[in-house]
């Protein structure tokens, strides 16, 4: 397979990528920035002046010293030859450590002896010990799965030039992997956790997601199985994961037997009753009969109701018991549970924070070039979008306020939205009703008679499913963002109409729901018990009225788009939009679960310009309809596009091709592959990926 370029990023001030990874350093709060190579050069023809270089990596080995200089090293071999116009005179690699805090540091010149060291958050060299080095190993392995793009593109563009490299290809690595893990695991929680975690611990930390990413990855259940057994004897927490990697490698009645013996020892252990509650939707959805169907809806029920008991601060908990209710077609249920959802902002990967660049390099190798994928960039920036489409603010949500969004809309999608709005109106006290009623006992007073029926306008004890007083919603950041669709009429004035079974239909816009602070604060201040018609309904948190609202502007951009269409088709005439408004009403009919049409937004925007997340897209519905040659071609596309930007590893195209392969045979995978009108070293680098599965199967029980 050809080498891939190098991207070079030069400095405006010698050393100023080093300087300002240093500063920065203080502000890392996960697993830290991708790993810094800088190069100090000479231009051949001129010795005395030198420029500094560099450029970001992931998943280069970084168990030594020794292995970080050695990429330093294989970036001076093109400098030998007449060709060359520059020569490296020394290389410095960071490789940033979570556990200790530190920067591990490699400094290479040329000649010279190499030097490591490590830099604290106050700026000061510390010694480079072995157990730094086994910990700035692992956190690079973990790095390479957390920073790999998922092929949407959107992780590549966030950060300049960054070369991603699969840190784990053969069972050796695998092994070093998982014996590191093994030694620090017990440390993970040090690392933090997903945004949707509230408190990290043993089994819900950044170290458990990459290593059960890795296992889902790779196929590489028996390893997985093999290292929680191991762990689990020393703590039986581990008994989640255990369980988990036995459902992913199908020895469910194994997973089943390891979570009911644990949960004997502990009952109220919510990660357990989660996987538990998880493992039996999806059992429901694979029932034959109705009656089968409930049954596993109703166990599943009573594990995430115990789970939101055992921890009531986290979202996750909740969320799945509001998921459940949602299967289980209970929607009033689901909405005062979602409503009680614990909300916290977003906290984003840790991302380099670089001075202004004097030049930007992002070569291509002429070997790699693919006229469609090369043209991508400069075709994006030139297309007009409607304002309209740029503004939705549900494609900027991440994390809780992400998750929970996505329950709103698969409700929307099973019952239809004015259905959803007259069960909301059910479930919470609306602001016209509650205006109405106040305007009423304003004027006809009596005496006073606390019930619990008011209780939740007087705010004690909190609209919480459960009386779980620790699970109110958290204030967002992104709950501000969400609030000011509430002011947005822009287009009401636009026909809205929802086809429906051939049928126009009105979308209707949500009326607010009554802010809960002013309801408690009038309710603790008021003598009277006069909200009679109101005691059995429940606040509504503002950033669940507020999402509302957020779903109702998608819909209204969704139903305009669509009814325009039929209107078009209706007069043979084309429905002309640029290739960025189709991948925007792609992904806005993907969220809204419109998968068909979400389809057909992509294949129009793929129609004028590669786009790696319409392919994406569409790549979800080919694995899912098992279409294999849609399924390798879109594969490939994507393989190219994510080489032409210097990466080698997606954990979700690599997951990809082994169920291909799985499936389908290798031997059948690679004659599909091969057959495909692409040039033959495009094809390599799809070859390249189904090499490392065939690896992993090869030389293990596993897959």
């Amino acid at each position: 397979m050809v080498a891939p370029a190098v991207p070079e990023i030069t400095e405006e001030v010698l050393h100023d990528s080093i300087d300002a990874r240093t500063e920065s350093l203080l502000s890392l709060r996960e697993l830290g920035p991708p790993d810094l190579v800088h190069l100090l050069k000479q231009p051949v023809r001129n010795p005395g002046k030198q420029l500094g270089v560099y450029h970001h990596v992931t998943g280069v080995d970084a168990s030594s010293s020794a292995s970080l200089a050695a990429y330093i090293n294989t970036l001076t071999y093109k400098e030998f030859g007449q060709s060359a116009t520059t020569k490296t005179v020394e290389g410095t690699y960071c490789c940033y450590n979570a556990f200790s805090r530190v920067d591990m540091r490699v400094h290479a010149p040329f000649p010279g002896s190499v030097e490591s060291y490590c830099v604290d958050e106050r700026g000061e060299k510390r010694k480079a010990t072995e157990e730094l080095w086994l910990e700035t190993y692992l956190c690079s392995v973990l790095r390479a799965y957390s920073y790999a793009d998922d092929g949407t593109g959107d992780t590549i563009r966030k950060i300049m030039g960054v070369r991603r490299f699969n840190p784990v290809t053969n069972t050796e690595s695998e092994h070093r992997f998982l014996s590191a893990a093994e030694q620090l695991f017990f440390r993970g929680w040090q690392l933090g956790s997903d945004s949707v975690v509230q408190v990290p611990n043993v089994v819900s930390n950044h170290l458990t997601t990459g290593l059960l990413k890795y296992f889902q990855t790779t196929g590489r259940y028996a390893s997985g199985i093999n290292l929680f057994e191991k762990l689990r004897s020393q703590n039986p927490e581990v008994a989640s994961l255990l369980s988990k990697v036995l459902f992913m490698g199908n020895e469910e009645v194994q997973g089943v037997r390891i979570l009911h013996e644990a949960l004997k020892d502990s009952p109220m252990d919510y990660v357990m009753l989660d996987a538990q509650a998880e493992f039996l939707m999806k059992k429901a959805e694979t029932a034959t009969t109705p009656e089968q169907k409930e049954e596993r809806l109703r166990m599943a029920l009573g594990c995430a109701d115990r789970s939101t008991i055992a921890a009531p601060s986290e979202f996750g908990t909740w969320a799945r018991l509001a998921r459940v209710y949602v299967a289980m077609e209970d929607w009033e249920n689901a909405l005062t549970i979602l409503n009680s959802c614990p909300m916290f902002t977003y906290q984003d990967k840790d991302a380099p924070l670089m001075p202004e660049p004097k030049d930007v390099n992002l070569p291509t190798l002429p070997e790699t070039r693919l006229d469609e994928i090369d043209s991508e960039p400069e075709s994006r920036y030139h297309e007009q979008v409607d304002p309209s489409l740029l503004n939705l603010r549900a494609a900027a949500y991440r994390g809780t306020f992400k998750q929970a969004y996505s329950i709103l809309t698969e409700m929307t999608a099973k019952i239809g939205w004015d259905q959803l709005l007259k069960i909301r109106s059910n479930v919470f006290v609306m602001e016209d009703e509650y205006r109405t009623e106040k305007q009423e006992t304003a004027q006809q007073s009596y005496p006073a008679k606390r019930n619990a029926s008011t209780d939740a306008l007087r705010g004690t004890p909190d609209p919480t499913a459960n009386g779980n007083p620790s699970a109110v919603p958290q204030a967002s950041d992104d709950e501000d963002e969400a609030e000011e669709a509430e002011n947005d009429t822009d287009g009401d004035s636009i026909a809205q109409t929802l086809v429906t079974n051939g049928k126009p239909e009105e979308l209707e816009r949500p009326s607010s729901a009554v802010d809960p602070e002013e309801a408690k604060k009038e309710a603790e201040n008021s003598t009277e018990d006069h909200f009679s018609r109101l005691n059995n309904k429940r606040l509504c948190e503002r950033w669940l009225d507020s999402l509302f609202m957020v779903l109702y502007e998608d819909l209204r951009v969704y139903t305009i788009w669509r009814t325009q269409m039929a209107q078009y088709r209706a007069q043979s005439m084309q429905y002309k939009k640029s290739a960025e408004e189709w991948e925007i009403l792609g992904t806005l009919a993907e969220r809204l679960q419109h998968l068909d049409e979400a389809v057909e937004a992509y294949r129009a925007c793929l129609g004028m310009r590669f786009s790696p997340k319409a392919l994406t897209g569409i790549l979800k519905v080919f694995e899912l309809n098992k279409n294999t040659r849609e399924t390798v071609a879109a594969t490939i596309r994507l393989v190219t596009w994510q080489y032409r930007w210097y990466s080698e590893f997606s954990p979700e195209l690599l997951h990809t091709i082994r169920m291909l392969i799985e499936d389908e045979g290798a031997v059948k995978v690679r004659s599909i592959i091969q057959a495909t009108n692409l040039p033959q070293n495009v094809l390599d680098l799809t070859h390249h990926y189904a090499a490392l599965c065939a690896t992993f199967r090869s030389s293990g029980t596993d897959g």
